[in-house]
């Protein structure tokens, strides 16, 4: 018989040595776990299933018991007996109730994101969610959303908040997530989809991409300065590994590799994200990581900073870096990203072998088989034609 029950797993400490509240699901001898919003600073503030020693724990306690009541009514709809625990936990982390807010869909999104690591878009969309909230105060239902609605919200953002098209439509774009996110958990049916007539703003291009010229004083500037030397190191090593997204480079481990694995953060819970990307580390990055890599294989820098604050404060650095060596235009950590691919394309290299190093999707008018062979091979072979084109 599926018993439902709140729990903590010690071993599921989040980064920032907090711990999520979980639903552990319990069913023919098997437990699994499904993470709520809510979380607790230490295992202490948790006790016989309630949260204790907390200022608002009556009503923390009150919203999980109200969690638990909402999938055992979920779970009392369908026989158990046909499903294993693993299933019951996929039924229920889709399952919604038509009761559900825009706002508290909008949080389980955020939390869903933190929970994969996605600590980055997770605050982009903390940051809508604020705007949305302002404008529509109260408890919003999906079934409010109306193209009105969304031409409203677009009108708010230009004239109140005074933002552009760019930063509109990644706003816009974040807000269609949630209201798609709600279709797919059956929370809600339109007969009319909000965003029918809306015309999402055109997002320029960010032109943050560098010449090769521009590269070589990075990389061979002589800078005195700690934070000045770590950003040149990272972005010359991104660059060097294709344009690494910064999470996937601080969780890479280096220890005795000549060969770099992994699949990004941010694809890995897509449906493209099961595409590994594999290759050779070149000498130019290994004479970087020797510098930084710790004992266990993993870059230190020093620095006691949060990932998120770190991030920031590289940006920070690396525009810092990029001013004092004459490079007067916007570089930030992903310029080596989007220079890597220009300086690749420049030199005739074929899109589709740097999409797979990159870790790029394909576009879905190439055909794909020309994407999975690609192997490492042909990689190593077009790095090293972008690396030797610096010297």
């Amino acid at each position: 018989m599926i018993s439902l029950s709140l729990a903590v797993v010690p071993a599921k400490v989040l980064a920032d040595g907090t711990h999520k509240i979980r639903v552990a699901i319990n069913h023919k001898r098997e437990t699994r776990y499904l993470a709520t919003r809510f979380s607790i600073n230490n295992l202490k503030q948790f006790k016989n299933g309630r949260v204790v020693g907390c200022e608002n724990s009556d009503s923390i306690n009150k919203k999980l018991r109200d969690i638990l009541d909402e999938y055992q009514d979920a779970v009392d709809k369908i026989n158990t007996d046909a499903f294993n625990a693993t299933q019951i936990r996929e039924y229920l982390s889709r399952y919604k109730s038509s009761s559900t807010t825009v706002s508290q869909r909008w949080q389980g999104y955020i939390d869903e994101l933190n929970e994969e690591g996605r600590t980055g878009t997770a605050g982009l969309h903390q940051y809508t969610k604020r705007y949305f909230e302002e404008r529509f105060v109260g408890e919003i239902m999906f079934d409010a959303i109306s193209p009105a609605v969304v031409k409203d919200f677009d009108k708010f953002l230009r004239i109140k908040k005074n933002l552009g098209d760019t930063t509109i439509s990644m706003h816009m774009k974040r807000f269609k997530v949630i209201v798609n996110a709600a279709k797919r958990d059956n929370i809600i049916k339109y007969e009319v989809d909000p965003f029918a007539y809306y015309e999402m703003p055109h997002s320029e291009e960010r032109e943050i991409d560098i010449t090769v010229e521009e590269l070589k004083k990075i990389r061979d500037c002589n800078v005195k300065e700690k934070s000045l030397c770590v950003a040149r190191d990272i972005f010359m090593i991104s660059y060097y590994l294709g344009g690494i997204n910064l999470i996937d480079l601080m969780n890479a481990n280096f220890k005795n590799a000549s060969v770099l694995e992994y699949i990004r953060t941010k694809t890995a819970h897509t449906k493209r994200g099961d595409k590994r990307i594999s290759i050779t580390i070149p000498f130019e990055a290994k004479e970087i990581l020797k510098k930084w890599v710790n004992k266990s294989g993993k870059l230190e820098f020093g620095y006691k900073y949060s990932y998120v604050n770190f991030r920031n404060y590289i940006t920070k650095e690396i525009q810092r870096l990029a001013s004092l060596q004459g490079i007067d235009k916007r570089v930030v950590y992903y310029s080596a990203r989007k220079s890597f691919v220009q300086h690749g394309f420049e030199i005739g290299i074929p899109l589709e072998i740097l999409e797979y190093y990159i870790g790029q999707s394909v576009k879905k008018n190439r055909p794909i088989f020309n994407y999975v062979k690609f192997m490492r091979k042909h990689a190593d072979e077009a790095i090293r034609k972008v690396l030797d084109n610096l010297k």
